[in-house]
This record gives C-alpha cells, sequence and structure tokens, in this order.
C-alpha cells in the first residue's frame, strides 16, 4: 500500500477513536475565530479532510450561516461527521483529488491532512485550493510543523504505523504567496504530550489576492 493508502485504512479503523479524542478542538479556537472572522455572511466552505467533523461543529456553532461541504479520504469518518453536523454535506473523495470540483467556495479549511502529504502533494494541494477559492476567499491550513527531513514512519498510543510528514513554516509560506495567497496570521500551538524538540502545531490563515 502506499502511504496515503495507509492512512486511509488507519483512519476507516480507528474513526470512532479518533472522534472520541479529537472532537474537543478548545486549543485551536482562537485560530479558528480569527479565519471566521474573514468569512461573508452566508459564505460557501469546502473542509478538505473533515475527519469525524470536529472543525465543522464548532465553526457551526459560531457561524451557523455557512454552507458547509466537507471532504475526507475514510468512509467511516465521513459517516461520522454526517452525524456530528447533520446541517453541512459531506462525501468520501481523496483530497489530491480536488482539482476536479467545479465549484468556486468563500473559503477552504483544511485541518491536519498535510503531515500524510509530501512536500509535492502539499505544494500541489495549496495550487488546488488557490483555484477553487473565490477572490478574497479565506484558507485555514493547519499541519505539524517540523524539519521535513525528520519525516517518516511512527506508531500511534493505538499502535498504527502510519508515516507522518513534518511541514517547516517558510516554504509552505512561499507556496502560498507563489500563487496568490497573503498571509493574514500564522500561529503555533505546542502539541499536548509532544516532548520532541523543533515539533509544534502550525495554523496558518491567509487571503487570496489574485494578481
Amino acid at each position: 500500500m502506499t502511504k496515503i493508502d495507509t492512512a486511509k485504512y488507519v483512519f476507516n479503523k480507528r474513526a470512532v477513536q479518533w472522534a472520541e479524542k479529537y472532537m474537543d478542538v478548545s486549543m485551536y479556537h482562537e485560530a479558528l475565530d480569527v479565519f471566521f472572522g474573514l468569512l461573508p455572511q452566508n459564505a460557501s466552505l469546502l473542509e478538505i479532510a473533515c475527519g469525524p467533523g470536529n472543525l465543522t461543529k464548532y465553526l457551526l456553532q459560531q457561524r451557523p450561516d455557512i454552507r458547509v461541504i466537507g471532504l475526507d479520504i475514510a468512509p467511516n469518518m465521513v459517516e461520522l461527521a454526517r452525524v456530528n453536523n447533520p446541517a453541512a454535506t459531506f462525501a468520501v473523495m481523496d483530497c489530491r483529488d480536488i482539482n476536479e470540483l467545479t465549484e468556486r467556495y468563500d473559503a477552504v479549511m483544511c485541518g491536519f491532512a498535510l503531515p500524510y502529504f509530501s512536500k509535492t502533494e502539499a505544494t500541489n494541494l495549496i495550487g488546488d485550493v488557490a483555484n477553487l477559492l473565490e477572490e478574497g476567499g479565506a484558507f485555514y491550513l493547519s499541519t505539524m510543523e517540523g524539519d521535513y527531513s525528520r519525516s517518516g514512519i511512527q506508531t500511534s498510543s493505538y499502535g498504527d504505523r502510519v508515516y507522518m510528514h513534518y511541514h517547516p513554516a517558510d516554504y509552505l509560506v512561499e507556496t502560498l504567496t507563489s500563487v496568490g495567497f497573503q498571509v493574514n496570521e500564522l500561529r503555533r500551538v505546542d502539541i499536548p504530550g509532544e516532548e520532541t524538540e523543533g515539533i509544534n502545531d502550525l495554523i496558518i490563515t491567509a487571503v487570496l489576492k489574485r494578481i
């Protein structure tokens, strides 16, 4: 199996445990609130790698006017997202294929898909997001920040082995800028229980300003 296939298998198998562990997104509220403040009334938002709908649930609690379309590669995650967010729409899709979508959105939210993406895949994703956004559209992107050379297979607390990529902020900001984004905020959050020096959660909020 490819690295993404392995991640898909693990997410599908562990969907319920993942939801129990990560539905509480309070440690990201400040960053999310900054992003929500960029969204117009009745905005359309595409969520990439929605998981069990944890970010969407907080979004709709704060901004029930937003129309959300969520995508995830794992069918069991999508089913949980539907249960947790009956007002939103969800579908199974590999977010490496979002270039096939034809609708444009006012905002895109991508929470922690990048740790499972290579640098090339992450760069392609950012370009695809730019093509899907309306002018002035907002982008929320989060990942695990660290030296890319430290990427490799990791074993989860459940014993599952997946390949994790660390992405430094500098090339992400450079890539965002190169396709027309203006970075609105860059925020780092300590990872609970993570004792590895130089590893933290990175959250970038950006706005598309096409030339």
